[in-house]
């Protein structure tokens, strides 16, 4: 199967889009993430509280990027694309698990609405036509 995947990733959540010769699919994953400040002065692995704190929170971030890449594992074509940092950090989740060759391209934007993420992955992995003999 010849899955592509597209998804709008930031730390709370995830929306992907599976599209595949026999249609589409939407998934959201939430991180259930609280918001969180690291406002922590002190050198990491000094045993204080906000250290602590800070790998909670990284640690709480893996699981859920282990959540996404699980449930884009075997797309053949991966397009991510968010605000912030996220889409970065699951690109190095992706290389961990031999997977960065599968991404093609990595994208700046806003908040989106779920509308506005299927018509940008619609765009970039259109559906097959039935004329298409590819």
């Amino acid at each position: 199967m010849n899955r592509k995947v597209g998804l709008w990733i930031d730390h709370d959540k995830a929306f992907i889009v599976s599209v595949t010769n026999d249609g589409e699919a939407r998934r959201i994953i939430t991180s259930n993430m609280e918001h969180y400040v690291r406002y922590s002065t002190k050198v990491p692995g000094d045993g204080s509280v906000d250290d602590a704190r800070d790998r909670r929170y990284w640690n709480h971030l893996g699981e859920y990027y282990t959540k996404v890449v699980l449930k884009i594992g075997d797309a053949k074509s991966i397009l991510i694309f968010g605000p912030g940092e996220a889409k970065y950090e699951l690109k190095k989740h992706l290389a961990d698990k031999g997977m960065l060759e599968n991404i093609v391209s990595i994208e700046s934007d806003d908040k989106l609405t779920d509308a506005q993420i299927i018509k940008k992955v619609r765009d970039r992995f259109p559906a097959r036509s039935e004329f298409d003999l590819s």
